[in-house]
Order: C-alpha cells, then structure tokens, then sequence
C-alpha cells in the first residue's frame, strides 16, 4: 500500500508542476505581446510628432519667405531623407499658409498647420495658427 501512495503523490506534483509552468508560459507571453504593442505605439506617436514639427518648420519657412518676397506662392521643403514639408499659400492681404509636414515610415505620417497672417505696413501678423485633422 505504500508504493501506490507514493505514485500517487509523485503523480499529483508532476501535474501540479507542469501547471505552474504553464501558467508561467502563459504570463510570460502576455507580458511580451504587450511590451510589443506599446513599442509599436509609440513608434507611431513619435513619428506623428515628428510630422508636426515638419509642418511648423514649413509654416515657419513660408512667413520667412513671405518677408523677403510678398508674392510667394509656397514650395515642397525635403527637410531631411525622411520628411518634407509642402507649403501652399493664398489670399492677398490676409494670407493663408498651409503646411502638411510628411514623414515616411511604416506608412507615411502626415499632420497639417494652417496660419493666417495679414500684411500690413511692410510686416506680417500671424493671426491664428492652428494644426487640423
């Protein structure tokens, strides 16, 4: 009677291990999944930021360019390899700029800033800046 009870014990751990190690498979693969996902996110938002700041620089570079030549109708800006800003710009005296900054990655990340200036006395104004959908 004592063998069957010790085969029974040896029997009940070894199950009971490979349920801890299951269990232990099982959390350790959700906790990489996840730290993937995030990585990936952020990748993402790091990458829309960076559109943002190419559509600024544009904006930026158009009021410049509006200084020195008042007739300036826009342009496409490659600010490195990666991101290019297109500038258009419209209206007479009170302009419009449109600047969509660009960034090509897993896909291609656009945002866009649109600034009203008026021209006035030989200076612009910047009266709104604002980034759209």
């Amino acid at each position: 009677m004592q063998r069957g009870a010790e085969s029974s014990q040896t029997g009940q751990t070894i199950i009971a291990l490979l349920i801890f190690m299951l269990l232990s498979i099982l959390i350790t693969t959700t906790a990489v999944t996840i730290t993937v996902i995030n990585s990936a996110g952020n990748n993402q938002s790091s990458l829309g930021e960076l559109a943002r700041q190419a559509a600024e620089t544009g904006a930026e570079n158009a009021l410049l360019q509006l200084e020195r030549d008042p007739t300036y109708s826009g342009e496409t800006m490659s600010i490195n390899s990666a991101t290019t800003a297109t500038i258009t710009v419209s209206g007479t005296t009170t302009r419009t700029i449109t600047s969509t900054g660009a960034v090509a990655g897993i896909g291609t990340f656009k945002r866009t800033v649109v600034v009203t200036a008026t021209y006035s006395g030989f200076a612009f104004t910047v009266t709104n800046w604002i980034e759209t959908p």
